[in-house]
């Protein structure tokens, strides 16, 4: 039997580095396959160049035997390959049905892909509400919509770019239990990562992907995660320890904060209580869409609707203080979703900067001074 994807001597290189470099790369009949590597390895540059959204320099694909030339992501979906990339591409303002109904045909029927998405949904233990907007949906639950949209597809292989950056660990098991029953089903899986453990838990075959070049293939079942991540990076992992500290006096509280939803969807939160000090690192843990998003909004500045005493930092009550003003006195913020809400892509690093550290010598009335 044909292997279902074969990639031969692939490279591509751009201005300032050879992201790819004469990569060989076999994907078989219903196997989960990972391509595991650091962040700047190569991974999503070669499977953009599977999926057809960028072309190889040199090297040819094989489907099913046969080479291909995949000129784009449409292309690449009539083969019967589909995509869930890191970042999502969804239309905040949109339902869910609305979003993946951008990609089929014009004059689709809505009402019958409603029921499409839901049945899909429901197959695969997928929890989607095809009539609810994107914005009130957490991270995790866009990822679903994701999977999703793909799977409508019916695709002989999928490729997932690092799909549990963003998940619970809860969230994690039950995508994992997916796609083993997609591979059961004889749809093979890339499955991209640079975590050991969920490679070796999930994952028949890996490639390991180090600066453009592939560093071994192997079956990670049977490796450790120490050689592993020698292959990885080319080097032993350094040795952690805990080390005990001295608590520090509190540098942030939470009093009895109460915020009713702002949506039909959100969370409610009630009573929700606790001292930060300094030094401390403090978890929040649960599963997704359980509260975890309207906290950070509430904790960000994002959302001012809290009580003015319900948090105080540095002894100042600040519930209703702006974002703005809450950076200016040294609280900074990471939002989950790192595109849109985190950094504007098309920007460079410095103007994403100013996007929150304005001030007169560099932006006035939001203009930008280049000079200064």
């Amino acid at each position: 039997m044909s292997p279902r994807l074969a990639l031969r001597n692939i490279s591509k290189s751009y201005p300032a580095v050879r992201a790819n470099d004469a990569i060989d790369l076999t994907v078989e009949p219903g196997e989960i396959h990972a391509i595991l590597g650091e962040n700047g390895a190569g991974k999503s540059t070669l499977m953009k160049i599977i999926y057809g959204v960028v072309r190889p320099d040199e090297g040819t694909v094989h489907w099913d035997g046969q080479e291909v030339r995949i000129a784009n992501p449409a292309a690449a979906r009539a083969l019967g390959l589909g995509m869930v990339f890191q970042h999502f591409s969804l239309f905040d303002t949109l339902t869910v049905a609305e979003n993946i109904a951008l990609g089929l045909p014009p004059g689709t029927d809505m009402q019958v892909l409603e029921t499409r998405i839901a049945a899909t949904a429901a197959q695969y233990g997928l929890d989607v509400e095809p009539r609810r907007h994107v914005h009130t949906l957490s991270v995790g639950e866009r990822q679903r919509v994701e999977i999703v949209r793909a799977l409508l597809g019916k695709p002989r292989l999928l490729i997932l770019d690092e799909p549990t950056s963003v998940l619970t660990p809860q969230a994690v098991l039950r995508l994992f239990e997916v796609l083993r029953q997609l591979a059961a089903e004889g749809c093979s899986i890339l499955y991209i990562s640079h975590k050991l453990d969920e490679i070796r838990a999930l994952c028949h075959r890996c490639t390991v992907m180090r600066a453009g070049r592939v560093t071994g293939v192997c079956d990670p079942r049977q490796e450790t995660e120490a050689g592993l991540s020698r292959l990885m990076i080319g080097a032993d992992l350094p040795v952690h320890e805990h080390r005990a500290r001295q608590e520090g006096p509190v540098l942030f509280q939470a009093r009895r904060l109460n915020l009713p939803p702002a949506h039909p969807f959100a969370t409610p939160l009630v009573d929700v209580d606790f001292d930060l000090h300094a030094g401390e690192i403090l978890g929040v843990a649960g599963v997704s869409g359980n509260g975890q998003q309207e906290l950070m909004g509430v904790l960000s500045g994002e959302d001012t609707r809290a009580a003015r005493d319900g948090m105080l930092f540095d002894g100042q009550p600040v519930g209703q203080r702006s974002s703005a003003w809450r950076r200016a006195r040294g609280m900074a913020f990471v939002p989950e979703e790192r595109l849109g809400r985190g950094a504007v892509p098309e920007l460079s690093l410095a103007r994403n900067l100013l996007l929150s550290h304005q001030g007169p010598d560099t932006v006035r009335r939001g203009w930008i001074r280049t000079g200064a």
